[in-house]
């Protein structure tokens, strides 16, 4: 393993930024198959905010993440997890606001059915404040964040609509196949500031419905086209294996690689920025106790094949799902 110095922003390696997705189960372990709360002397945040420290990552994408929800803690898990990892730039998408019941439900918030993004601004559950749109700050929500140590040029979110139909599922403490309705979803971009210029960064959490998975996948790809490349798509898919990187395909004329700075549209060192998406790293990453099939995929269009290094998936003390965790040359 790299010492961690050697992959922050700023040291010699500083030309390789470390990347992480990890679906954190919103901060809880499993124990007999069914996910449990940890409450240890550090506070209800601790067993996450160590886990994601642990990565050392210098973007992290995280899914399944609790604000200010009673099972947590009453924790900004965002904000205590940026805090953590010394990621100083971060912003947290609600996929839905509501509360966490005991059976695995959710009582849905009526007076904010839309996405919500909240930043370093608005991060104490004492904060009766209200958004931009008017939303109170305090109210308990369920989406993914994304943290990053390099510097941030611009933020976009986006509200992806769940499925319309049910679907059976195995959840964790439920034995058998338990029929389950599909929740909205969010993505994150970020335009990040990089050693060799800007590059682009997307945390998605896909639906579990086959079929409106690839759609939502295929709806992101057009909504960053404009962003400027490379681009580094992070997240839980809920898709296996080679799968996302079968439906994203080339890029193609909409989602080209736009020019490096300076419009040569080449890469340090000569010769034009590669296209098409890659995969940057294939390891099983679920189940966490024994990972048999890959959910969470870091993809790449603008980054040339063999270009990864580093890439694994430790195991951590939270979560059903292992992180997974890649150093791209940007």
């Amino acid at each position: 393993m790299t010492p961690p110095e050697a992959a922050r922003p700023g040291s010699p390696r500083s030309a390789r930024v470390r990347f992480a997705t990890f679906n954190v189960l919103h901060g809880r372990t499993l124990v007999d198959g069914r996910p449990v709360s940890v409450r240890p002397a550090g506070g209800p945040a601790e067993p996450l905010v160590r886990a994601v420290a642990s990565l050392d990552a210098d973007v992290v994408a995280l899914q399944e993440v609790d604000r200010l929800q009673e099972r947590s803690g009453g924790v900004d898990q965002a904000s205590a997890a940026a805090e953590g990892s010394g990621a100083h730039h971060w912003r947290y998408a609600s996929a839905f606001h509501g509360t966490a019941t005991a059976d695995g439900g959710w009582i849905p918030e009526p007076s904010v059915p839309g996405l919500r993004v909240y930043g370093p601004r608005e991060t104490g559950a004492g904060d009766a404040g209200t958004d931009a749109a008017g939303a109170s700050n305090s109210l308990p929500s369920h989406g993914i964040a994304l943290l990053s140590r390099l510097p941030v040029r611009h933020w976009r979110a986006r509200r992806l609509a769940p499925a319309p139909v049910p679907m059976p599922l195995r959840t964790p403490g439920n034995p058998g196949l338990t029929v389950s309705r599909d929740q909205p979803r969010a993505a994150l971009a970020a335009v990040l500031e990089g050693s060799r210029g800007p590059f682009t960064v997307v945390a998605v959490h896909l639906s579990f419905v086959p079929g409106w998975n690839l759609l939502q996948l295929r709806a992101v790809r057009a909504w960053i086209a404009d962003l400027p490349g490379p681009r580094v798509l992070l997240g839980d898919f809920n898709l296996p294996g080679a799968l996302p990187r079968a439906v994203l395909g080339p890029a193609g004329p909409a989602g080209g690689i736009r020019p490096r700075p300076g419009g040569t549209g080449t890469r340090p060192g000569g010769g034009p920025e590669p296209r098409g998406w890659r995969d940057m790293a294939r390891t099983p990453t679920y189940p966490a106790h024994r990972p048999l099939v890959q959910l969470d995929h870091v993809l790449a269009s603008g980054i040339g094949a063999g270009a990864a290094c580093g890439a694994h998936a430790p195991s951590t003390p939270v979560s059903d799902h292992r992180p997974l965790v890649v150093e791209l040359p940007l």
